[in-house]
């Protein structure tokens, strides 16, 4: 049946993948919930308590699809009839597969926003250390492509490790949008049963609940903050790529990669291929792609209860978060193993024009110019020491004199001294000490400020995940009580 192989085989693969642990969980929350509620009394509690724990679970992971059942959760249903009778039909006593549903999918993802997370912290840390070893190690940033300032190393890379704390905060916002509870809501009105919702979503590590059954049903916007987070925090890792493969270039000659991530040529024998990075760069294009999917298949949606936001939507946000997860540890590797050719950059810095901001702004604190009038000399010294294909030390007192009599009618009383100090890169990073300039101790202040920012992360992180963790443990224990005592 081609319904069976296009559609319901696929979705019974991935309920296998993603959805088994989840959906036994729920089960026996609400076993929980039901007993407590006097809605099952303590024997009937226990004969399917005993049918949860006694599940198999690898006989649900390795079973092929035959179309006996619609999907995992009634062939599931089914082992649990089998095993505890007729009694275990109460086990859906107040409930519907919309509000259990959309839980297993709140809980599948808010795992992989904890896997994104905790992956980006990795990277966080890779990028602390590699800044922390080129605090002095100056370098001339671009603007539009072309060579503007000097800066250092690690005032770039702060800059890349700040811009993934801003989408590690996207991700727990998207955490916690994600981490409520739908169940309760049942297909989209609640129950006529007294079912107690908070105790349900407490067992299961929720942090509280979607208040209005319809919209627990119908919403998928949870999903659709985790795929914006994951499509902003690709976009930006992205970029951050295309800088490192274009630092790779012979031309450019900043990074050297480890052995373990480049490729050699079939034919020519000088080529190392960067391919760690080129493939992190497609794979980021790939978790926007299946990031926009989501919105696609969210965009003019009924808002109800409908597959589109659900069996067919999700895997793609999923996707999504996996990738960037094991793209996020790869650069990681990459930049923990990458070497700086220090000599080539300063080099570069030394010999370019790029500290001429510093030059015009030493005739202003000296001459008493405006800023103008300034840049319009050193404009003019430089564009004619370029002309005549000379590097920066091509900029004279003399030349210098001479476009200050035309601009101004005198002649300067800056000395060579000055002149030299006002053209060396390491004086212009050095006084940019500003809070976020370039200076070694002002970016010293940011990382360790960074690194506590990390800190913070991390302990947000790990709070989250035993908490998750501590209820698989938490609702075994409580089943486990209803057991009979042989």
């Amino acid at each position: 049946m081609i319904y069976n192989k296009v559609v319901l085989e696929p979705a019974y693969r991935q309920a296998q993948a993603y959805l088994l642990e989840p959906m036994i969980a729920i089960h026996k929350a609400h076993l929980i919930m039901l007993h407590q509620q006097g809605l099952i009394d303590k024997a009937d509690a226990g004969f399917i308590a005993s049918a949860l724990l006694d599940l198999n679970l690898d006989r649900f992971l390795n079973s092929t699809y035959t179309g006996e059942f619609e999907d995992l959760f009634f062939e599931m249903e089914h082992e649990l009839l089998s095993a505890a009778g007729d009694t275990a039909g109460n086990l859906h006593i107040g409930r519907s597969r919309n509000d259990m549903g959309i839980a297993l999918y709140r809980m599948v993802l808010r795992d992989k926003i904890l896997e994104v997370i905790e992956s980006a912290l990795i990277l966080h840390k890779a990028l602390l250390a590699f800044a922390a070893e080129h605090v002095d190690t100056i370098y001339i940033a671009l603007t539009h492509t072309q060579q503007a300032q000097p800066t250092t190393i690690a005032h770039y890379i702060s800059a890349a490790a700040y811009i993934l704390e801003r989408d590690i905060k996207r991700f727990k916002n998207a955490y916690d949008t994600c981490n409520v509870s739908s169940l309760g809501a049942a297909a989209l009105t609640t129950s006529g049963y007294p079912l107690d919702r908070e105790l349900v979503a407490e067992l299961l590590g929720f942090a509280g609940l979607i208040e209005n059954s319809y919209d627990a049903v119908s919403a998928a916007d949870y999903a659709g903050e985790a795929a914006a987070a994951s499509q902003l925090a690709s976009a930006n890792a992205g970029r951050f790529v295309q800088d490192l493969l274009q630092w790779c270039t012979q031309e450019f000659g900043v990074l050297r990669l480890a052995d373990d991530f480049v490729q050699i040529s079939s034919i020519m024998p000088q080529k190392r291929n960067p391919v760690g990075l080129e493939h992190a760069r497609s794979l980021l294009s790939s978790c926007i792609g299946n990031a926009q999917t989501v919105f696609t298949l969210l965009h003019n949606t009924p808002y109800g209860d409908i597959v589109d936001t659900e069996d067919d939507m999700q895997p793609y946000i999923w996707k999504s978060l996996e990738t960037l997860s094991s793209v996020y540890r790869l650069l990681a590797a990459i930049i923990s193993t990458a070497s700086v050719d220090r000599v080539t950059v300063y080099r570069r810095a030394k010999n370019s024009f790029a500290t001429v901001t510093e030059l015009a702004d030493t005739l202003v604190r000296i001459e008493g110019l405006s800023f103008r009038k300034a840049h319009e000399i050193v404009g003019e010294v430089v564009g004619y020491v370029a002309k005549e294909g000379h590097s920066v030390r091509g900029v004279t007192l003399q030349a210098l004199n001479d476009a200050s009599v035309k601009a101004v009618g005198r002649k300067l009383r800056l000395t060579e001294m000055q002149l030299q100090r006002a053209l060396d890169p390491e004086h212009f990073v050095r006084i940019r000490s500003l809070r976020g300039g370039p200076s070694s101790q002002e970016v010293m202040r940011a990382l360790k400020e960074q690194a506590l920012n990390r800190q913070g992360f991390e302990e947000w992180h790990d709070e989250k995940l035993g908490a998750i963790r501590s209820t698989v443990l938490q609702l075994d224990h409580i089943l486990v009580s209803y057991l009979p005592v042989v």
